[in-house]
């Protein structure tokens, strides 16, 4: 009973700064992370029939990101406020959206990271690809990591206390069993794999473009392809790797595997980061959909150059 005493005292004692950052991070993201997401879907959806190009993928990162961003208000006026006027409902809701908003995103990264790198290997693949392939691989996702989630309030949601939420609601106590499923589910499917397979692509990609003799007119596009699958790495490490690692170690804080009161301490502090540095993401994003961007810009360019020249031929035949 003593020693568990000690590290209850131990875990708490650290994170009476954690309301201040997350309020001053939440407020940091909201009004880039809303507005660049907005833009986002506005623009990817003029491009949808390029079906070649991940634009499917990209609409649904940016629809992930944006409801995110839009919970975010309701964060900075608790974590300034302190209290939850609302329902627990919303509490809850709120609190789903952050974990499905950060597990689709790692599902449509590496989405978008294997299809450029096949795509860009097989460029005949990519012209007999169908659109409704990528709606179907899309809501697929969103239905697995959806259901997967929803452990995520569970978990939080036997112990919800009167006018509190998010960081504040208690952990409910889990078996060995559970832990051990959770962290095989969440570490395997949601961090190692993805993680090696964009690796790879990236890998893959970049040993494709230097090995090709590539002429001049596509270069350009194919270095934007290569950029475009990078930035799905940097992405994917600045913002959930961190998570991922300690999030391993947090739960065997939770499960007093790790004793050390130094420890424990130092895995708890860092958590709150590695949650803010995930939700990051919303405003990272973005710079993917600025490289797809670039690429229609440039297609349009030249569709448009060679209308208007076809326009300006026909009227030069017919005044002649």
């Amino acid at each position: 009973m003593k020693s568990n005493v000690s590290l209850d005292n131990c875990s708490s004692s650290s994170l009476t700064f954690q309301s201040s950052l997350y309020a001053t991070i939440f407020t940091v993201i909201f009004i880039p992370g809303l507005l660049a997401n907005s833009a986002a879907l506005w623009v990817l959806c003029r491009f949808i029939n390029k079906k070649n190009k991940a634009v499917i993928f990209m609409i649904n990162l940016a629809a992930a990101d944006l409801a995110h961003v839009l919970s975010l208000p309701l964060r900075i006026y608790y974590y300034i406020n302190h209290t939850w006027p609302f329902k627990s409902t919303l509490c809850l809701l709120c609190f789903y959206l952050k974990y499905l908003n950060m597990y689709a995103s790692i599902a449509f990264l590496t989405c978008i990271s294997v299809q450029r790198c096949l795509f860009l290997r097989n460029p005949f693949k990519a012209k007999g690809w169908k659109r409704r392939y990528d709606v179907a691989i899309s809501a697929i996702i969103w239905i697995i990591v959806g259901g997967t989630c929803s452990l995520f309030p569970v978990m939080r949601s036997s112990q919800l206390k009167t006018n509190s939420c998010f960081a504040d609601l208690g952990m409910r106590k889990i078996t060995l069993l559970e832990s051990s499923f959770m962290l095989l589910l969440l570490e395997l499917a949601g961090f190692v794999f993805p993680v090696v397979t964009i690796l790879y692509c990236t890998w893959k990609t970049k040993q494709f473009l230097q090995n090709r003799e590539t002429h001049v007119q596509f270069a350009r596009e194919k270095s934007r392809a290569l950029k475009l699958v990078v930035m799905c790495s940097a992405v994917f490490f600045i913002c959930f790797a961190p998570y991922h690692i300690n999030f391993l170690l947090y739960m065997l804080v939770n499960l007093d595997v790790i004793t050390n009161c130094s420890v424990r301490s130092g895995i708890l502090r860092f958590h709150p980061f590695s949650l803010c540095l995930a939700n990051f993401n919303c405003c990272l994003d973005p710079i993917l959909y600025y490289f797809m961007a670039s690429e229609f810009q440039n297609q349009i360019s030249r569709h448009g150059s060679s209308i208007i020249r076809g326009r300006l031929m026909s009227k030069d035949s017919g005044s002649s």
